[in-house]
């Protein structure tokens, strides 16, 4: 599938790569819901700052063979947990969005979980139904990173039937 994907707990030297990630134009239009100048520095460490220090946030950065290439989140949406995950766009292609989902979701022992991709986004999406999601509604909504209204899909990780191995 891919090389060795590993993920750890978010280390503040991680922060000047995942900012580096995000100055890839075609990166942030996919992602679309990024923030509106990624360029600015001061925002992208205040939004770091705010989700590292919430208990209720599960941040991971992806390692592949000693590189930091990525993270991966979980995090409270009303009464939902969502997933994320931001690849280094030079390592697209590789596995490694799923892998990493992959190993997360092993940490992430509730179900449903959710997710959201724009609709635009094929990869992404490729990658939430690798890892089991599946589409179950549509929304829309303002990108930042577009700068336009965005139609997107929503998707849900379905609890595993206690038939099948669930609680």
């Amino acid at each position: 599938m891919t090389a060795d994907v590993s993920l750890r707990p978010v280390r503040d030297d991680d922060l000047p790569h995942f900012f580096a990630h995000e100055q890839d134009p075609e990166a942030a239009w996919m992602a679309a819901f990024g923030p509106a100048d990624p360029t600015d520095r001061a925002v992208f460490d205040a939004h770091w700052a705010r989700i590292r220090a919430d208990p209720t946030v599960v941040n991971r950065t992806v390692v592949v063979d000693g590189a930091v290439v990525g993270h991966v989140a979980a995090f409270p949406v009303g009464e939902h947990t969502e997933v994320s995950y931001w690849i280094d766009p030079r390592r697209w292609g590789r596995g490694h969005a799923t892998a990493a989902l992959t190993a997360l979701l092993r940490e992430l022992p509730h179900r449903p979980l959710r997710a959201r991709a724009a609709k635009d986004n094929r990869a992404s999406l490729a990658v939430l139904r690798k890892c089991g999601f599946v589409v179950v509604g549509e929304d829309s909504g303002f990108a930042a990173g577009r700068g336009v209204e965005v139609e997107e899909w929503l998707l849900e990780l379905p609890a595993v039937p206690a038939d099948q191995g669930g609680h």
